[in-house]
């Protein structure tokens, strides 16, 4: 398809987007041509925007940034064999070798060489994106076309929840954050027992009441770990879900499991920091293991299974629409703290 798109764009160096009107992209034999409909800002996002240190070290302009969206196919490429014009898809944004160690031994969501589109590679905050055919995934007609935007979010709370035995399990969620609401309902779904959730901002806070979370702490307020004790007969909740990043909830996760407890991490420090290995982890035997993405494909089947069942609600994580056009402002108040997920069309 030939002619000029609208694209937010980091041009330079430096904080903000610019919109810019560039050639909609050409698409290789392996690719599909999306006419994006809906796009959502990611915690990426935000930091791109602000162009923060993880961003320089990143990132080279000028790029296209993005990476969540829903979209119908406008053209196929002259390889593709599994989905036509018309299709209504999201994508796995990760686009992974295949051949690499990770990639061959069934966990492709660690590749080696991966290429993040909307970070490494020209992504969705566009009318336009290009895609591999092997990235795309076929939107069931069931999900709203918003829920459908968030599905790498979503993917990161189905993830983190399900690395582990979860029926009867209590969980504490540290950080309301889009992620960390999200994983609310999975949790229930999946059979958790109890679910606490500790955040500071109190606009989250009530959005995860609102997601059906049992307990809503704030960390400054309340003593964390004392009240994730108390609720679970003295010994410590079974799994601690992190999605901060932050070192003082980092550390108020540990005070918290019991012993033998799981312990999943997939919020990123902004630095280095220190943990007591014999205190923490060693002696009372708790397994901590890292959380990265989605595993490709597994994860998303459980995404649809959990969103067409009904038993997983995310209509209340949607909390702001904006047009692309007004996308200061829309990224104004995704980093005042004070919104769920918030889609640009």
């Amino acid at each position: 398809m030939k002619g000029n798109m609208r694209a937010l764009r980091k041009m330079k160096p430096g904080p903000g987007l610019e919109m810019q009107e560039v050639p909609i992209p050409s698409i290789k034999a392996n690719e599909v041509l999306i006419k994006v409909h809906k796009r959502a800002i990611c915690g990426t996002d935000l930091h791109i925007y602000n162009w923060d240190e993880w961003s320089q070290n990143r990132l080279k302009p000028p790029l296209t940034t993005g990476h969540e969206f829903y979209g119908a196919i406008v053209e196929i490429g002259a390889d593709v064999r599994h989905y036509q014009v018309g299709d209504l898809v999201t994508a796995e944004m990760h686009l992974v070798c295949n051949q690499c160690f990770q990639c061959r031994t069934g966990n492709a969501h660690l590749c080696e060489n991966v290429v993040i589109l909307g970070v490494d590679g020209d992504g969705c905050f566009a009318d336009y994106i290009a895609v591999p055919e092997s990235n795309l995934w076929r939107v069931p007609k069931d999900i709203d076309p918003e829920l459908a935007a968030i599905y790498d979010p979503f993917g990161n709370a189905v993830h983190t929840v399900m690395a582990g035995p979860t029926v009867g399990k209590s969980f504490l969620i540290l950080g309301g954050g889009p992620i960390g609401l999200a994983a609310i309902p999975v949790c229930k779904a999946a059979g958790a027992s109890l679910v606490l959730l500790s955040e500071v901002l109190p606009f989250r806070q009530e959005l995860a009441r609102k997601m059906g979370a049992d307990r809503v702490i704030d960390p400054a307020k309340e003593a964390l770990s004392e009240i994730a004790k108390a609720m679970t007969s003295g010994q410590g909740v079974d799994v601690v879900l992190e999605m901060s990043g932050h070192p003082a909830a980092i550390a108020q996760g540990f005070r918290s499991i019991r012993k033998n407890g799981r312990y999943s991490l997939l919020g990123i420090p902004a630095k280095p920091l220190s943990l007591d290995l014999a205190k923490d982890i060693i002696f009372p035997g708790v397994t901590v293991q890292g959380i990265n993405g989605r595993r490709m494909f597994e994860t998303w089947y459980q995404m649809d299974a959990l969103l067409v069942s009904g038993k997983v609600d995310l209509k209340p994580l949607i909390t702001h629409h904006f047009k692309m056009e007004d996308f200061k402002e829309a990224f104004a108040v995704g980093l005042s703290g004070n919104s769920g997920k918030i889609i640009l069309e």
